[in-house]
């Protein structure tokens, strides 16, 4: 088998050692350096137009994970077991003339003023035109927390690439998350909006039954 072949099994076989892990070992905790390297996957990720629109809030406090967990019905052995808990938020503030938008371009990917200044009615038409994003505060919202979905996606397989569990977790009162994490200050709800959550850690026992899911030739249509 050619090394292309090994690595392609390699990724396949973390695709089928993930599952949304409901319970985890409490016992076993991810290393730092393992996280780490989950968590750079998340940053490397790749975003519409490169906004980068989210932000990703370890938490590891017992009493917040605890308050989370009581208006969580999508997490409730996951918030207690597991070793790492993960809420991803978006940014709000990825309009094409947003300061945000700008000091991105400008001072992280280092894009001189007259070629930005290029840039932005494209973006502009993109925004309000192409997508109609710009319709209501809630489509550009929702166009930011999509990009999130690419992190998460990234972040859990990345992790089982290293033997490590994950869950996606979608499960949960989404206002009253926002009112624990505002308390606790750790939302400033004009610039983020909660998006979703994920668990890592390591599974406390074999999943009882084998991945399934639908075949090829049932989701792909080829059109040449």
């Amino acid at each position: 088998m050619s090394s292309k072949e090994m690595k392609k099994q390699e990724i396949l076989d973390a695709f089928a050692f993930r599952h949304a892990t409901k319970v985890f070992d409490p016992a076993k905790k991810i290393s730092d350096e393992d996280f780490q390297f989950i968590l750079e996957t998340g940053r490397l990720s790749p975003s519409s137009v490169g906004f980068e629109p989210w932000k990703f809030l370890v938490i590891q406090n017992r009493d917040i994970r605890e308050k989370i967990r009581e208006v969580s019905f999508g997490a409730q052995g996951q918030l207690p077991t597991a070793s790492h808990f993960v809420i991803i938020l978006a940014r709000k503030d990825v309009r094409y003339d947003s300061p945000y938008v700008k000091q991105l371009y400008k001072e992280v990917k280092g894009v001189p003023e007259e070629i930005f200044a290029n840039i932005v009615p494209r973006y502009r038409a993109f925004q309000e035109e192409d997508l109609h994003l710009l319709d209501n505060e809630r489509t550009l919202v929702d166009w930011a927390s999509k990009q999130t979905y690419l992190a998460l996606a990234n972040m859990m397989t990345a992790a089982a690439q290293i033997g490590i569990d994950s869950c996606p977790i979608e499960g949960f009162n989404k206002e009253k998350v926002h009112a624990i994490l505002k308390e606790a200050g750790l939302l400033d709800e004009e610039v983020y909006d909660v998006s979703v959550m994920a668990a890592f850690g390591y599974r406390a026992e074999d999943p009882k039954n084998p991945k399934v899911r639908r075949k090829l030739e049932d989701i792909v249509e080829w059109v040449n």
